[in-house]
């Protein structure tokens, strides 16, 4: 576990540059895009599972963000990028480099406003994924890792579509951000969130709005042990590369961390947490017989990490955990809670 070293900071060129997120912002943001998302609903998850493993007096609030559209919390993001584009940029389209969710919310933002979206996803990405990215519309391109794929979609970029990062930007986290400030509207004086940590871009806007609106409350960052990025970040106090990622959450595995997003989150995040592929597969078994979810591994990440290296730290607490995202097949979905 990786507490937040106050005494560490990014290189003061980040630092000088990046504005915090602002509640003003973010409410502006929230109203862009209230016709155009859900407002994902928070289900309490109790069971004599959940009560044995944290104890009666625990609250767990898990926000659904896996029935939002496209599956993932990565519309939000993806969308209200879309909506700032000018009417050139809409004419010449967008793209994007994923591993699948970003991908095809995307390809849904690209549709919402008009233009088209040619993408960049990974190989071995989930079927389930390249399906609902083509039903969107989008032209598809598969790159062998993700290094291989970043490079391409700059190539592409060059060529003149506008590049929706899949979690770096201003945007991009403002986008994030209308998830905490709904989470604090609906849950009230939580005393902790976990938060699935990837590149980084749901966790610096979750995080930003929480500590807006209850700075109380305790942000708490998840990684997969295979995907480290931010924790080797917060280490070295500036954004850090991984070699490879080696997780089954993959949506979960940006090859490295970039100043924005590492930025909000050194700022906003208390403490980051690591959880082994095992945890996720216990933590996908434990959504389905607790809430009947079929989540994909990085969707069970913050249940993870509350059933595992949390579990005492936040025993007797009133916890919210992010259900990210479900974008997964059946037989993959099977094959991997039967591991």
């Amino acid at each position: 576990m990786l507490c937040r070293n106050k005494s560490v900071s990014a290189d003061a060129w980040v630092t000088s540059m990046i504005e915090p997120l602002s509640l003003s912002e973010i409410s502006e943001a929230s109203r862009a895009l209230a016709a155009r998302i859900v407002r994902t609903p928070v289900h309490v998850l109790r069971s004599p599972e959940i009560d044995g493993a944290l104890g009666s007096h625990t609250t767990v609030y898990a926000k659904l963000e896996l029935l939002q559209h496209t599956g993932t919390f990565k519309a939000r993001g993806a969308l209200l990028n879309a909506l700032a584009l000018t009417d050139e940029q809409r004419a010449r389209g967008v793209t994007a480099i994923s591993a699948g969710n970003h991908a095809i919310a995307t390809a849904f933002a690209a549709r919402e406003v008009g233009t088209h979206a040619k993408v960049v996803m990974i190989a071995t990405a989930n079927p389930l994924r390249i399906e609902l990215c083509k039903a969107f519309g989008a032209e598809i391109e598969l790159a062998a890792d993700a290094h291989a794929g970043f490079e391409r979609v700059r190539e592409i970029e060059a060529e003149g579509r506008t590049l929706i990062h899949p979690f770096e930007g201003r945007t991009t986290a403002l986008g994030t951000a209308t998830l905490g400030m709904e989470l604090c509207e609906l849950v009230p004086d939580l005393d902790a969130v976990i938060v699935p940590i990837g590149g980084g871009g749901l966790c610096a806007g979750v995080s930003s709005a929480v500590k807006l609106l209850s700075p109380g409350c305790e942000v708490i960052g998840v990684e997969p042990e295979g995907a480290d990025s931010m924790h080797r970040s917060f280490a070295a106090g500036e954004p850090r590369s991984i070699e490879r990622v080696a997780t089954i959450a993959d949506s979960l595995g940006a090859p490295y961390a970039l100043p924005f997003s590492f930025e909000l989150c050194r700022r906003n995040v208390d403490r980051l947490v690591l959880v082994s592929d095992a945890e996720l597969r216990s933590a996908m078994r434990v959504l389905l017989r607790t809430a009947k979810l079929a989540v994909e591994p990085a969707g069970a990440a913050s249940t993870a990490a509350l059933l595992g290296p949390l579990r005492d730290h936040l025993r007797g607490k009133r916890v919210a955990v992010i259900v990210c995202g479900s974008n997964i097949d059946a037989q993959s979905y099977a094959q991997l809670i039967a591991e």
